[in-house]
């Protein structure tokens, strides 16, 4: 799932697409798991302060989990 699909509130969005482009750009496993902590703090932080619904954190979450894994095997070789 891309960030774009997912329902955003107005001015996450940016935030958002910028951690996957870290995750998606990431050239070291450990600059990739740095890069996957921030954004999994992003989405607790958001779903914490019910800035969004569970339902949207879990996209989000899972957009974030399937870059991460992409890239992980990309770095692997």
């Amino acid at each position: 799932m891309s960030i774009d699909q997912i329902s955003l509130p107005k001015g996450v969005g940016p935030h958002a697409t910028k951690l996957l482009e870290a995750i998606t750009g990431a050239s070291t496993v450990e600059d990739l798991n740095r890069a996957g902590g921030k954004a999994e703090g992003f989405v607790l932080g958001l779903e914490a302060s019910k800035a969004i619904k569970s339902q949207i954190a879990e996209s989000l979450y899972v957009a974030y989990d399937d870059a991460a894994s992409n890239r992980a095997g990309e770095l692997k070789g």
